[in-house]
């Protein structure tokens, strides 16, 4: 599965497949478990397609990607808010601290 085709698919497509590939992997790692399992490559396999998939919601989430043709018309007036929520985000986040020897007598001091 390419990111590529899971871009043109629809919220509940992406949500069918979602619990399809949960639903492999618990049976894929049941399997491993037991012994069954010949070959366990198929769990990366498996992880790697959930996380391509939860990839593309969290995009369309923030509308970083282009919407289904279907879903664009309904996210006309979505694209301001998510402007907003960014620039909130933005102003909200301070630069760190350095973490340094605050509170400290400098060494020279100590030695003395």
């Amino acid at each position: 599965m390419k990111v590529d085709e899971l871009r043109i698919l629809e919220a509940d497509e992406l949500g069918m497949r979602m619990r399809t590939a949960r639903r492999e992997l618990y049976e894929l790692r049941f399997k491993h478990a037991v012994g069954q399992l010949e070959n366990s490559s198929q769990i990366s396999k498996v992880r790697h397609d959930i996380a391509r998939i939860m990839t593309v919601l969290r995009e369309r989430d923030f509308g970083l990607s282009a919407l289904p043709p279907g879903e664009e018309s309904q996210a006309a007036g979505q694209p301001e808010q998510a402007a907003v929520a960014v620039a909130e985000v933005e102003e909200e986040e301070a630069p760190k601290p350095k973490r340094g020897r605050a509170g400290r007598a400098p060494r020279s001091a100590l030695a003395q």
